[in-house]
Formats: structure tokens, C-alpha cells, sequence
């Protein structure tokens, strides 16, 4: 009978990171409340399309070169000597990574 262990352990540690991938999410009533705040208040700069305005686009065809970490940093800590303030009094770092993620995916 063929050692199943190895693969055992790999299909757990799958799962396992996984589910701590998952719980880093905002919950469903507070993605709602950040995709509010993309098209209001990131919007009011980047365009409610968020196709450019005063900031630039925020569009999957625009960011798709950019790091997640860069946009993650962007939005932590906006970017000094231009408009883009930072968001960290009002984000956690896990909910700016969500952003960024479902930005380079396209708001749907």
C-alpha cells in the first residue's frame, strides 16, 4: 500500500494556507462598505468609472504591470507630493490588499 502521508500532509497544508488567505477577507458587509468608498471617495478623484480624473486610472488594464505590494503601499500611505492621500486612518492593511486585489481584477 502506497504512502499516502506526504500527500496527506501537502492536501492539509493546502488547506490550511488556504483558510488563512481567507480570513484575512473583510466580511461580506464591509467588502460592500470598500466598494462604496472605491467608487465615492476614490472616485471623486479617479472618476466614479474609475477610468481617470484628477489621479490616474484605476482600471485592470492600467494596474496590470503594477505590483500588488506598490498598490497596497499607495493606498496605506498615498503618495507624498501629490494628491493621493493616505488611507491608513481608515484601512487596515489586509483591506488595502483587498482593494488593490479587486482592482486589478475589475470592479464587477
Amino acid at each position: 500500500m502506497p504512502n499516502v502521508l506526504p500527500a496527506f500532509s501537502l492536501l492539509l497544508c493546502c488547506g490550511l494556507l488556504a483558510a488563512a488567505e481567507s480570513s484575512n477577507q473583510p466580511r461580506p458587509a464591509r467588502q460592500q462598505e470598500l466598494r462604496n468608498l472605491l467608487v465615492q471617495d476614490c472616485g471623486s478623484c479617479h472618476g466614479l468609472s474609475l477610468r481617470g480624473g484628477l489621479g490616474p486610472q484605476l482600471l485592470p488594464e492600467a494596474l496590470a504591470n503594477k505590483p500588488e505590494e506598490y498598490l497596497v503601499a499607495t493606498i496605506i500611505h498615498g503618495r507624498p507630493g501629490t494628491p493621493m492621500p493616505p488611507w491608513q486612518p481608515f484601512l487596515s492593511e489586509d483591506e488595502a490588499r483587498w482593494i488593490a486585489q479587486l482592482l486589478k481584477r475589475g470592479l464587477q
